[in-house]
């Protein structure tokens, strides 16, 4: 419970800050705030939480959700004006300050400690090891995305290389790996 209560404060407080940046809606007296998230996800709960429990609107803020289906385009539309918050992992921001952007996001808030990510494999293995991913095929993340840079860390962590010792397919579209498992095409999936 506590820890539900301190991702709460926390978008809450990610959100204070920009109550000042836009005119408040003459019709209902609230400050209309666009948030682009990266995903929907069990592990953003509190903040759904939040939006239907109307603690946002107990701010003042009139908060719009958008899932904008991968940190890229998270970054497009902040960037582009079409969201006043962008949640997401680092890199997009890292990315775009590296490219020399003069109008660059800053990232200013933590809202996950760890990576939700998981392997799933096609049976279940009760005696897993990461050194059976040798020789398989993994559909994994978007290249230089969040989730295929902890999948390599974790490989590279047991041992294994990612770009010898197995294939790791990222062609597959932001949030499709899991129906493109479906295909039987590959033995695990990074989701």
């Amino acid at each position: 419970m506590r820890k539900i209560l301190t991702i709460l404060t926390a978008v809450s407080l990610v959100c204070l800050p920009l109550s000042g940046c836009k005119k408040a809606d003459a019709k209902n007296g609230l400050t209309p705030i666009t948030l682009n998230e990266v995903a929907h996800s069990i592990f953003y709960a509190p903040q759904y939480a939040a939006i239907e429990l109307g603690y946002f609107e107990e701010e003042g803020l009139d908060l719009t959700l958008v899932n904008g289906a991968g940190a890229d385009k998270v970054m497009t539309a902040l960037i582009s004006g079409d969201a006043d918050i962008g949640f997401m992992g680092s890199e997009a921001s890292i990315y775009t300050y590296a490219n020399g952007s003069d109008d660059y996001a800053v990232n200013f808030a933590q809202l996950t400690q760890r990576a939700g990510n998981f392997l799933v494999g096609r049976q279940p293995d009760t005696a897993f090891s990461w050194d059976k991913l040798k020789g398989t095929k993994v559909l994994g993340g978007r290249a230089g995305g969040m989730p295929q840079m902890v999948f390599e860390y974790i490989l590279k962590k047991n041992g294994i290389d990612p770009k010898a010792d197995l294939t790791i397919d990222q062609s597959i579209n932001f949030g499709l790996t899991a129906a493109a498992f479906t295909s039987d095409d590959s033995d695990y999936t990074v989701e």
